[in-house]
């Protein structure tokens, strides 16, 4: 349901592509049932959570700035972070986050600001929220 929302809000906020770690992903029930046929205009690709080391390095090969989005000791707050043109956000996955072997692997760590006792952020709402950020920022150097 979290990939179904993602897929919405990427949609939603024309983001360039959503990365999933299979295709059929996109055709279960529930996924459909929150991207609200999002999936059917958002463009999606594919890569395998044993591939995605490889797939991050091909991303900095072709000049993008890999972002993964969690609470860490490095992060830099969201707030005073500015999103480069080519940015990739790297999500992990509920409850475990990002492997440390991956986020060694990413140019930036960023965090969302949060002051309650709950530890995090529902993945799909952080995107959201770092995505929005991301728009926020590009849209008003346009102006």
């Amino acid at each position: 349901m979290n990939l179904g929302a993602l897929c919405r809000t990427a949609e939603v906020l024309q983001l360039q592509e959503l990365v999933l770690s299979s295709i059929h992903i996109s055709a279960d029930p529930a996924f459909r049932k929150v991207a609200v046929s999002a999936e059917r205009w958002q463009p999606i690709s594919v890569c395998a959570v044993e591939q995605l080391s490889v797939w991050i390095t091909q991303q900095q090969r072709q000049a993008a700035t890999v972002v993964a989005l969690t609470r860490h000791t490095r992060a830099v707050s969201l707030t005073r972070f500015a999103f480069p043109r080519q940015s990739v956000l790297l999500l992990g996955r509920e409850l475990t986050g990002i492997p440390s072997s991956l986020l060694e692997q990413c140019d930036q760590i960023v965090e969302i600001p949060q002051w309650g006792r709950v530890e995090s952020l529902n993945v799909s709402m952080a995107a959201a929220i770092a995505a929005y950020e991301y728009l926020r920022q590009h849209s008003e150097a346009q102006q």
